[in-house]
């Protein structure tokens, strides 16, 4: 299974409630640099952020439920993303990273920007 079939299946969890979008987040292929995997990321972590309107407005949950189930058809297809989608989120990948695998590298990076040493 490809990442992007592994990332739709988290997707579907999700939507189905089987999984919160935390347990999602968790189990995102750590170390990618797919952008496709980067801006599903961020589709579940603007899912979770908008749980309060998603409450209040049905057209706007019924939309945005929409909007990732179609994410997760295009990558259970193993298909790229639509460029505006991922451009749509490129803002936001320099502020949140997607997981890391726990090697030494990685442990010293983020130790290093706990710090703020360069």
């Amino acid at each position: 299974m490809s990442d992007k079939e592994y990332v739709a299946r988290l997707i579907v969890s999700v939507l189905t409630e089987r999984i919160s979008v935390r347990e999602a987040i968790m189990h995102f292929p750590k170390d990618s640099n797919d952008k496709n995997i980067m801006a599903a990321y961020h589709a579940l972590i603007h899912y979770e952020a908008d749980e309060d309107l998603r409450a209040s407005d049905l057209a706007f949950r019924e939309e945005q439920d929409e909007y990732l189930n179609m994410i997760a058809e295009l990558l259970a297809s193993d298909k790229d993303l639509p460029k505006n989608i991922i451009k749509s989120y490129e803002q936001y990948y320099p502020e949140i990273e997607l997981p890391k695998s726990q090697n030494i590298k990685n442990i010293i990076k983020s130790l290093c920007k706990f710090l703020n040493v360069k």
